[in-house]
């Protein structure tokens, strides 16, 4: 949609109105647009829209390159592009974030690739560690299943329910009464 910048600006009545902007603009609706429409077009408002909303890190990296190849005539441009893509994925990262300010976007390319391999092995270990617990806890329920049918019989439904919607520290407490408790009952008694 095109039209005047006066349309966004309310009338202003008498003299004041003579000095209103007369400029026209071209407004896009970066909805609009899908990833695969965007990734065809050769242009620095395609480049602007995908960097808003990157589908990876390797997009962001390739944009990266892209403008570097189209601006290498205009240094100050490219330097502007460094500074807003910064401000970008400093507002929009998932991550926690502390990028140096860069003055070219071959420097932040770099400071990327830097943050971006320390980020994925932080993920990678936050993975392993959850994986981990997710096997310990695993490996707890079955034991305390294991264990309340060699001592109580066939264990019931809504007792292998509560066992696996369970937390470590439940899993244990009960694991420890097992050897103890009289009965079934008196494994799980303080469950409401």
């Amino acid at each position: 949609m095109s039209g005047n910048i006066a349309d966004l600006i309310p009338r202003a009545p008498g003299l004041v109105a003579r000095f209103l902007p007369q400029l026209k603009y071209l407004l896009i609706d970066e909805n609009q647009y899908t990833e695969a429409d965007l990734s065809k077009l050769k242009n620095l408002v395609a480049a602007i829209i995908r960097i808003e909303h990157p589908d990876s890190d390797r997009v962001v990296f390739d944009l990266i390159d892209h403008l570097n190849e189209w601006l290498a005539d205009n240094p100050e441009l490219r330097r502007i592009f460094a500074i807003w893509i910064r401000a970008v994925l400093l507002r929009q990262s998932k991550y926690t974030l502390a990028l140096p300010k860069v003055h070219d976007l071959k420097e932040l390319k770099m400071t990327l690739a830097e943050r971006f391999d320390l980020w994925a092995q932080q993920h990678e270990q936050k993975g392993i560690e959850k994986g981990i617990q997710k096997g310990v806890l695993q490996g707890e329920a079955l034991a305390l299943q294991r264990f309340l049918a060699k001592r109580f019989g066939p264990v019931p439904a809504d007792t292998l329910q509560l066992i696996s919607s369970a937390n470590l520290t439940q899993l244990e407490t009960w694991l420890d009464r097992v050897v103890d408790a009289p009965s079934l009952a008196d494994v799980f008694k303080d469950v409401s």
